[in-house]
């Protein structure tokens, strides 16, 4: 049974940082991508940031320049680096991975790390 374990979340001052991580276990092969996604309260849940296993990142226009992503791929694990924190950062952070098996991708999501980011 594959499984997703975050941490690292809680409650930061605007202008702060903060570091979440996760880790996946129970694959046979290696997750590729992985990510972060969030979702406030009454909005839909949308992309932070993903990582490859070859270091190819991606991030939302609203995070670029202000969170940092990185992995280790022989930990299969992923963290996030989140700095100058805002108000609107506010949200759930779920921990992403897929696992690709011949053809066929499996998506697999965490219980998700709160993020509070006070005014």
């Amino acid at each position: 049974q594959v499984q997703l374990v975050e941490s690292g979340g809680g409650l930061v001052q605007a202008g702060g940082s903060l570091r979440i991580s996760c880790t996946a276990s129970g694959s046979t092969f290696s997750f590729n991508p992985m990510g972060w996604y969030r979702q406030a309260p009454g909005k839909q849940r949308e992309l932070v940031a993903t990582i490859s296993s070859g270091g190819s990142t991606n991030y939302a226009d609203s995070v670029k320049g202000r969170f940092t992503i990185s992995g280790d791929n022989s930990k299969s694990s992923v963290y996030l680096r989140m700095n100058g924190l805002k108000p609107e950062d506010t949200a759930v952070y779920y921990c992403y991975a897929a696992e690709q098996i011949w053809n066929t991708k499996f998506d697999y999501w965490g219980q998700g790390t709160q993020v509070t980011v006070s005014s």
